[in-house]
Order: C-alpha cells, then sequence, then structure tokens
C-alpha cells in the first residue's frame, strides 16, 4: 500500500465506515427503510437502513481506492469529502423535513463536517508534491 497519506485515509476511514454501517443495522430494527428518525448508535448518531447502506457503498469505496492506488485514492477522497461537506451543510435544513431520508440529526451533521475536513484537506493537500515533481520532469 506505501506510505501514501491518501491511500492510508482511504483505508481507515473505509474500514469505519464499513463497520459503522454495519453496527447500524444493529440498532435499525423496526426501523423504517427511509424513515426520517432512526435508531440511535453510538447513543448519539442517528441512522435508519438506507442510511446504514449510504456508509456500507461509502466505505467500500474509500477502503477500494486506498487499496488500488495513490491516484485512486486522492480522487476518492476529495469527492467523498465534498459529497460529505455538502451534506453536512445541506443536512441543517433537512432536520424535522420528510426529505430528511438518512434520519440525519446534529450530530451527523457535525460528524459529516469533520469527515469532509479531514478527506478534502488530504485529497486535496497530500501528495501536491509529487503531481509537481512528476509535471516538472515530463
Amino acid at each position: 500500500m506505501g506510505s501514501s497519506v491518501n491511500r492510508i485515509v482511504g483505508v481507515v476511514f473505509g474500514a469505519v465506515y464499513l463497520v459503522v454501517g454495519l453496527l447500524g443495522f444493529a440498532v435499525t430494527g423496526g426501523v423504517g427503510f427511509i424513515a426520517t428518525d432512526g435508531g440511535l448508535l453510538l447513543g448519539i448518531f442517528e441512522v435508519n437502513p438506507l442510511h446504514n447502506i449510504a456508509h456500507l457503498l461509502i466505505g467500500a469505496a474509500l477502503l477500494i481506492a486506498g487499496i488500488a492506488s495513490t491516484r485512486a485514492a486522492k480522487a476518492t477522497n476529495s469527492v467523498v469529502g465534498a459529497a460529505y461537506l455538502l451534506l453536512g451543510i445541506v443536512g441543517f435544513f433537512l432536520a424535522g423535513t420528510a426529505a430528511n431520508i438518512l434520519a440525519l440529526n446534529t450530530a451527523d451533521h457535525f460528524l459529516h463536517l469533520a469527515s469532509a475536513l479531514v478527506l478534502l484537506g488530504v485529497g486535496v493537500g497530500a501528495e501536491r508534491a509529487v503531481s509537481s515533481n512528476r509535471t516538472a520532469t515530463a
């Protein structure tokens, strides 16, 4: 896997999101697939089955990209980070509405924003010197 920051972050975040997605199913028994109120994961994060599946898909994408290559990890970290930034911001406006199909709550919004900062920061900022050196010698 090498020592690429993007690959390491992708693998670690991917594994965490996969575990979170699986653990979410332990607290969503009886919760509707797109219920706006979900079960509490770790006592503070609301999840429903759709939210769990989203975590599994995002986790798999991050993990696979992190294993595959630095370029794939960098792109995936950036895209997922941007999506989480958008979700973190928009989530505040979805609370209490029928559009909240992921059963997001305030704790989720702040966690998504924190994930966005790390993923985007690494995706956009890390390995810049490697890219610049390759361009300069090409």
